[in-house]
């Protein structure tokens, strides 16, 4: 799973196995470790009775919840991502989980072997 975040923007993509892990396990997790053993995470889970996407940060971790229904429908689907905005007190936080594509350009050490054809899904507006 990639994380972006810019201002008050989050962005995650995920491969086609992370897709199905989140489907099947309900949460999908990565860790980035600092120096002097700090550690960064960020999960994506979803949660049955929810009916919004939501956000979180606590205990060093930045947490995204979608409703399950909505996940599982977009993982069966063409629909390449799920957008949310959330208030806050000044503002709105936007949300963006979506299929990650192979990069236009090949970098060394990147396997893009999982993700998603660019032939196969639909952007929606």
């Amino acid at each position: 799973m990639k994380l972006r975040i810019r201002g008050d923007s989050i962005r995650l993509r995920l491969t086609r196995g992370e897709v199905q892990s989140l489907v099947a396990d309900g949460r999908v997790a990565e860790r980035t470790h600092l120096p002097a053993g700090a550690a960064f995470g960020y999960e994506l889970r979803t949660e049955a009775g929810r009916d919004q996407p939501a956000a979180t940060f606590e205990a060093g971790v930045l947490g995204v919840a979608l409703p399950a229904a909505a996940a599982a429908a977009w993982a069966g689907s063409e629909e390449v991502a799920i957008r949310a905005e959330l208030p806050l007190a000044s503002g709105t936080l936007s949300l963006l989980v979506e299929k990650d594509f192979p990069c236009m350009v090949v970098r060394a050490g990147e396997d893009d072997s999982d993700a998603f054809s660019r032939k196969r899904l639909a952007v929606a507006d």
